[in-house]
């Protein structure tokens, strides 16, 4: 307790005007005004697509060695709606493995999901400490499943992660969530193209997209009708529907629980299966970039995109908003918003270039080119020093050794 008052920063004292209703009406309200600027109908047929050689019809039943490991490996996180701790059940669940194993496997091939399994705890966060905690503005949601609800999840994205990378189904540009990449590996693709440019004496602009409640406003047909495109059909494809579809939330703050709230859209954020079936569903945005000549990468929902030129290029700015005008329509017809107020542009002039600014204008909001710009929690600078991110690196370095020293 001594450590914890010398190393933690006073918490804010939450105001007593909010409550747990104040939270889930503004959460709702949030995404229910994304979905209403998008149109009320859609085409989820779209044009005809070629039959895949490949197709995944049904998930596998697993072992109870399977399901053994697939309970002790996940981290023991327990959330509200759990009925016991969830270490518990790891250390327990030798004993509970023939049921564990029947529950798991009977979901798995009848192609449905419990009701029970489809709901969430929201928690609301603070985005930052130094944010006014009277507004409800300020905080950002968590969501918490159960460990049992997580655990089925990993049981699936076992068997569709495997398909989709045997039949090559994955955007080699998509970082997230894919074995042996991390925001780590995205990083190094974007600085070393942009290295490669600059040591051909090219300038490069790198656009980085921002995406408001991206996880929430997913359309679940658009999603379904995008994984048949990619061979998924039968009781797969009837269990990923039945994982989407009736689920809902409950938002807990202080002592008190909101009433539960339907989910009609999106998919969890702090799920497993989440991430990847949301990179299946923006995966023609790569298609749409590279139209304009442009590279691309992504981790998850953060999508960024370069252009590198010779310094003699006079149509620069026209084609970039060409290409965001595209991503844009894109967005629109995906049920997504592109918030061009956050999206943020860094160019870098190469050796000789005449200009050492740029400015986009798309759907009358005005992109202008930055110093700096943050990057899947690294700062980059228009000249790829990092100065930026090293003097936050040590202020951060030099803020723990202090605390170090009060011990």
């Amino acid at each position: 307790e001594a450590l914890c008052h010398l190393l933690l920063p006073p918490e804010s004292s939450s105001p007593s005007s909010l409550s747990a209703d104040d939270f889930v009406n503004h959460f709702e309200k949030k995404v229910d005004d994304i979905r209403s600027s998008f149109a009320k109908s859609y085409d989820t047929a779209g044009p005809a697509h070629t039959a895949l050689p490949c197709a995944l019809t049904s998930f596998s039943p697993l072992s109870p060695d399977e399901i053994s490991r697939l309970v002790t490996a996940g981290r023991p996180t327990t959330c509200p709606l759990d009925p016991i701790p969830s270490s518990l059940l790891q250390t327990i669940s030798g004993d509970l493995l023939p049921y564990l194993t029947s529950l798991i496997n009977s979901s798995l091939t009848a192609g449905y999901v419990p009701s029970v399994f489809k709901r969430a705890r929201v928690a609301p966060l603070l985005k930052k400490p130094t944010l006014d905690p009277s507004d409800v503005n300020n905080y950002r949601p968590v969501s918490l499943l159960s460990f049992l609800s997580k655990t089925l999840e990993r049981a699936v994205l076992g068997q569709l992660s495997c398909y989709l990378s045997q039949n090559d189904l994955l955007d080699p540009n998509q970082s997230g969530f894919k074995t042996g990449h991390s925001t780590e590996t995205a990083l190094l693709c974007v600085t070393e193209a942009l290295r490669t440019a600059k040591a051909n004496s090219l300038s490069s602009a790198l656009i980085l997209l921002d995406l408001s409640a991206a996880f929430d406003t997913l359309n679940h047909q658009i999603l379904l009708s995008t994984l048949s495109e990619l061979g998924i059909s039968s009781a797969a494809h009837a269990w990923i529907a039945s994982y989407l579809i009736g689920r809902s939330y409950q938002v807990a703050w202080r002592e008190s629980v909101s009433a539960p709230r339907a989910l009609t859209t999106g998919v969890p954020q702090g799920s497993v299966l989440g991430p990847l079936l949301f990179s299946l569903y923006t995966k023609s945005l790569g298609s749409v970039i590279s139209s304009h000549g442009l590279s691309y990468h992504c981790y998850a929902d953060d999508t960024q995109f370069i252009f590198s030129f010779p310094p003699s290029d006079n149509q620069v700015a026209n084609r970039i908003s060409a290409c965001l005008a595209d991503i844009s329509v894109w967005m629109t017809d995906h049920h997504l918003k592109l918030n061009l107020g956050k999206t943020e542009l860094l160019f870098l002039p190469g050796k000789d270039c005449p200009f050492h600014d740029l400015a986009i204008t798309v759907d009358n909001s005005l992109v202008s080119s930055s110093q700096s710009a943050k990057n899947l929690g690294v700062t980059l600078d228009n000249t790829l020093s990092f100065s930026t991110n090293i003097k936050a690196v040590t202020r951060s370095c030099r803020f723990m050794l202090y605390n170090i020293r009060r011990v």
